[in-house]
């Protein structure tokens, strides 16, 4: 008889300070923010073996999925799945009124991500971007390169200081749900 692991899909509230990696010489990772009983799945055999779906870097916040179904792990980071991921950057500079129709037509086109660190020069797709307020806005990108919400602003000659995931594909982080707190969800 198989010993059958159950699938496993719940969201996180991410803190910053963490990585979404299993081990890390010089941060602490997402998986010790886990129950116990969840991290024993962070040790089963490979193909049921718990992991994040994409990644958040050690100082974004917000919506992180866990599973350890890889069927939906690759529906959603698959980049011809075009899966939204929407976030509220912070920025450093402000953006007066007069200046959001230059980003609006910026963000509306594909345009170029700045190399940095591990990554060189990218062409990034179209996204979408909404100002909430001279210094904050919501950004939505189909893609998941590296570091791209942050690269994205940088040849605007700003930068973003804080960064929180709100939502990936159809699911939405729960404004109840406090930093390092997790939530169960049916897939």
């Amino acid at each position: 008889m198989t010993n059958l692991i159950p699938k496993i899909y719940f969201l996180m509230n991410k803190p910053t300070g963490y990585v979404c990696s299993h081990v890390s010489d010089s941060h602490k990772t997402v998986y010790d923010l886990l129950s116990p009983e969840l991290q024993q799945f962070l040790h089963a055999k490979r193909g049921e073996r718990l992991h994040t779906v994409g990644r958040l870097d050690c100082e974004t916040s917000g919506l992180l999925l866990f599973t350890n179904d890889g069927n939906f792990s690759h529906l959603l980071t698959d980049p011809g799945n075009h899966i939204p991921k929407t976030y509220i950057a912070t920025l450093k500079n402000p953006v007066q009124k007069n200046e959001q129709n230059e980003y609006l037509k910026y963000f509306s086109k594909p345009h170029t991500l700045p190399a940095e660190k591990k990554s060189p020069d990218q062409t990034a797709e179209a996204a979408k971007i909404e100002f909430l307020s001279d210094t904050e806005c919501k950004v939505t990108i189909t893609q998941g390169k590296f570091h791209q919400v942050r690269r994205m602003f940088l040849p605007l000659e700003n930068e973003v200081i804080k960064l929180h995931r709100i939502a990936f594909g159809e699911y939405s982080l729960p404004e109840t749900l406090c930093p390092g707190e997790y939530h169960f969800f049916d897939n």
